[in-house]
């Protein structure tokens, strides 16, 4: 029992050491650790206020899917559990999949149910990192488990037995490593053992203080992890046969450990990869991952902790603070609360909750950079995280709109890099893609894909013949939004023009010469058959795009108007008996149809053929059909009615969209009604279960809301809901390579500055007020709410 003045001494170490972690993060922006983890040099400024962009709860989580936090980098991923007597953090490599890599001569891929796990295959655990610690959180105080947005740094600080702990975890993009530290204010207070554990069940080997597991696919993908354990005084040694009390979640875990005893700081260093290589020529296989795997973590190795957190707030921060976000004031005692508090409140009482609301939306963006980077491959369902060697849907890339709607807010959102992993993956698939296009459809040009495809292109369930159309259309907006004509001329305009080839093939010619689509699918409902209007939509899309790529470069005069003469005779959108925008060719929409997917409005969005200003009447009809629908339904699907209602302008519709999806649930079975929709505690999607889409789709909602450029203007605030009466919004994008500065007040603008990266003519809306001007690349124009646009801008 410990004596009155030990108490108060206790109490005094730990009022400083917690006063000392504010006053840094005030200061600096982030919290400081002690030994190899001191502060690193000053930031940029914070795009917000310190605190505000934080998540935090004061329990450890118990569920991966529901109250877990993701970190990551790109290709490696993990979810981390702040526990006190366990710490768990289940990471994940991008490119490990079962499956088939290649074709399989002489057999279509998907013809049957039977062929799925040996063809398609799934994304895949890699593994799990133990840290036992012998806490009891029973006997814990202070304790808090936050995410830091601003920083992509994951915290977890209590008290234990007189003892201040603090454990800290980033995942580094520049170093490739997930580096994880363990310090405490009083010295030699760390103690605990560590395991690797890997979810194919290869053997953990320990040499010094690393610990490795190797293994090898029945696919030939081979895989490696290292942890790389460092520490400051005390001691690591390496213990075999060690038997471990049964972790709380039945995962199999190894004997051997390292054990860690009385040191000051303890670092972890992980590293994961594979042997996949995005080349189909080279049958998708690389070299073993060993000497990249080993490189990274010895590099890692030789730089201090400090230099680390440096180098990878700088690269991470160079994405995230170019965007911000207010809508809003929370008041300062629910501001104060935990965000499932909050959450509960927003869903129960009806709370007021504007930085929640902005906190979402900036949660989007923060997966998005950490799990979709240069040189790897695209966020799947799941993003980069998953823990089950049998996911959901196989954690796939799925073409009917789950995959492209990860990479809606990539251009507005102002994470044009992030886009690229989709874009090279489509690259890559092509070929493949092709040969089995043509195995399906015969002698035809171009190719498409199926519902459901893996990391190499197989393709299995459902042909979805406009999935290469709408996989094009992301390849045209990174140019729209970035107006890189090298980039159109050598990436894009060979996509969109092989993909228009392949419906030039495709399409049916009517006697009176109505073109249709044949054998199309309205995902995931209704009959098979020609002229359906998902189907038309997306290929119009197509060949709207395809003709603008070719009128910016300049050539291929002949396709381009032999393209636009298909696109006349296309069937267009009809309006029904009862109002509706029709999902068929015929007149039978039902009323009373709630399906998850709204896929005949493609049109709207995230296409332009129907908008407000240019088509009212089939916008209309479509607003008709999405009360038809209804607003309750799946996670994603109700992220997408907030793209919807933005772009027919309803503000207050939209918001209510918002309000829905924030509805905090603990589902995690597979429900495809709309019970159990809504977000997590840890703000992850629910379908249910988890996929990433809806809280990428409704960043891109976040971002029509306040700015549309779809139409060839640059319209500000065309669907601002009353509940953010005064708010602001930096560095929000908009195509012709221009970047958008709002702020607004009583539901008005304010102030607008537009910033020309292409040098392109601008032309503004707000409201019934127009701006024309032309710009230079690299100066901004504020535009003045009473008088015209200077057109010699400002630098």
């Amino acid at each position: 029992m410990k004596s009155k003045s030990d108490n108060q001494e206790n109490t005094r170490s730990r009022r400083h050491f917690l006063r000392s972690t504010s006053l840094a993060t005030a200061a600096l922006g982030f919290k400081p650790m002690t030994g190899m983890g001191a502060p690193v040099a000053k930031n940029p400024a914070r795009a917000e206020a310190p605190g505000k962009l934080c998540l935090w709860y004061d329990r450890p989580a118990k569920t991966w899917m529901t109250e877990a936090l993701p970190i990551g980098n790109g290709p490696m991923g993990a979810m981390l559990f702040g526990g006190t007597e366990i710490e768990r953090i289940q990471f994940n490599e991008i490119s490990l999949w079962t499956g088939d890599r290649m074709a399989v001569k002489g057999r279509l891929l998907g013809e049957s149910q039977a062929e799925e796990d040996q063809n398609l295959g799934a994304y895949q655990a890699f593994g799990d990192v133990f840290i036992h610690l012998g806490h009891d959180f029973s006997k814990v105080t202070d304790y808090r488990h936050e995410l830091d947005l601003d920083r992509a740094v994951h915290q977890v600080t209590y008290e234990y037995n007189g003892v201040c702990y603090q454990r800290t975890a980033f995942a580094s993009h520049p170093d490739g490593v997930i580096v994880i530290q363990l310090t405490a204010n009083k010295p030699a207070a760390c103690t605990g053992r560590i395991q690797l554990a890997d979810m194919h069940q290869a053997r953990i080997s320990a040499e010094g203080e690393k610990l490795s597991s190797v293994g090898k696919l029945k696919n030939g993908f081979e895989y490696e992890a290292q942890l790389l354990v460092q520490h400051e005084k005390g001691s690591i040694t390496v213990e075999n046969d060690v038997t471990f009390a049964k972790n709380p979640w039945d995962i199999a875990t190894p004997a051997t450990s390292l054990a860690f005893a009385n040191c000051d700081s303890v670092t972890l260093i992980l590293a994961a990869g594979t042997n996949f290589l995005q080349d189909h020529t080279k049958e998708w296989l690389g070299a073993h991952p060993h000497a990249k795997v080993t490189k990274q973590v010895s590099a890692a190795a030789r730089r201090s902790v400090k230099e680390l957190q440096a180098r990878h707030l700088n690269d991470y921060q160079s994405l995230f603070r170019r965007f911000s976000l207010e809508v809003g004031t929370t008041a300062p005692e629910l501001l104060a609360k935990t965000t499932l508090v909050r959450l509960e409140a927003y869903l129960n009482d009806q709370s007021v909750d504007p930085n929640l609301e902005a906190l979402f939306c900036q949660f989007g963006r923060y997966l998005l950079i950490s799990c979709s980077r240069p040189g790897s491959l695209p966020a799947n369902l799941q993003g980069v995280w998953n823990d089950s060697n049998q996911p959901a849907w196989a954690g796939d890339y799925h073409s009917n709109i789950n995959l492209e709607m990860n990479y809606w807010p990539a251009e507005p959102a102002n994470l044009a890099e992030c886009h690229q992993p989709f874009i090279d993956y489509v690259n890559s698939i092509r070929e493949v893609s092709a040969q089995n296009t043509r195995k399906k459809f015969g002698k035809v040009r171009g190719w498409t894909v199926q519902t459901m495809n893996n990391a190499c292109g197989i393709s299995f369930w459902k042909w979805n013949p406009p999935g290469s159309a709408w996989y094009a259309q992301h390849l045209w907006e990174h140019f729209a939004f970035g107006r890189d004509k090298e980039y159109l001329r050598q990436t894009a305009y060979p996509v969109l023009k092989e993909v228009c080839q392949f419906w030039d093939d495709r399409l049916k010619r009517r006697p009176d010469g109505t073109l249709v689509t044949p054998d199309g699918w309205s995902p995931e409902h209704g009959p098979e058959e020609e002229g359906v209007t998902y189907d038309q939509e997306i290929v119009y899309d197509l060949f709207t795009n395809t003709i603008e790529a070719a009128k910016v470069l300049g050539d291929d005069h002949e396709f381009r108007d032999h393209i636009a003469g298909l696109r006349d005779k296309l069937l267009k959108p009809k309006v029904g008996r009862w109002g509706q925008l029709q999902e068929w060719e015929a007149d039978k929409d039902d009323p009373k149809d709630d399906h998850r997917h709204v896929s005949h409005l493609f049109a709207l969005y995230p296409g332009r053929q129907i908008t407000r200003a240019g088509s009212p009447e089939l916008a209309e009809a479509a607003r008709v059909s999405l009360n038809a629908r209804g607003d309750k339904s799946t996670g994603w699907s109700r992220a997408w009615k907030i793209n919807f209602w933005a772009r027919l302008w309803d503000g207050d519709r939209a918001y209510t969209m918002l309000r829905n999806l924030l509805t905090v649930v603990r589902e995690t079975k597979t429900i495809y009604g709309t019970s159990g929709a809504g977000v997590y505690p840890n703000l992850l999607d629910s379908h249910p279960p988890f996929q990433i889409d809806g809280n990428l789709g409704a960043v891109a909602g976040y971002c029509e809301m306040l700015v549309q450029s779809h139409t060839g203007d640059i319209r500000l605030l065309p669907a601002l809901p009353a509940a953010w009466p005064t708010g602001k919004v930096t560095g929000l994008c908009a195509r012709g390579g221009f970047e958008v500065d709002l702020s607004w007040q009583d539901g008005r603008l304010t102030k607008a500055t537009i910033r020309s990266k292409s040098g392109l003519p601008c032309r503004v809306v707000y409201g019934d007020q127009t701006w024309e001007f032309t710009t230079k690349a690299g100066q901004a124009y504020p535009i003045n709410l009473a008088k015209t646009v200077d057109p010699r801008g400002v630098k």
